[in-house]
């Protein structure tokens, strides 16, 4: 049973344990078809904040910028062989030791 080690280290016995979780379990049913009530959608739940006309306002209102011609991205043993170059051949000796995205000159 689920609630054995729980029994072990409480002062009640088995069958009260049982009987709390079936208890809590039937409680929590009855809240959701109390609010759900047979319609499909809650019945009390929260409001929408805002009204639905107002959707995409801020969206629609930033100017629309054209995308930029990117560098085609390298693959397979390329991308291997620019890692190894920028990792392990171009490093300066001496100085701080700066991270990956370091914009430091």
């Amino acid at each position: 049973c689920v609630c054995v080690d729980a029994c072990r280290f409480q002062d009640h016995d088995h069958d009260q344990a049982v009987w709390l979780k079936l208890f809590w379990l039937k409680a929590s049913l009855e809240v959701w078809v109390r609010v759900f009530a047979g319609t499909g959608q809650p019945a009390t739940m929260g409001k929408v904040h805002g009204s639905l006309a107002r959707a995409g306002k801020v969206k629609n209102q930033t100017p629309k910028v054209a995308k930029a011609e990117k560098k085609k991205v390298l693959t397979g043993r390329a991308k291997k062989r620019f890692t190894f170059n920028r990792r392990f051949v171009s490093i300066v000796k001496g100085g701080p030791k700066r991270g990956p995205n370091s914009n430091m000159k």
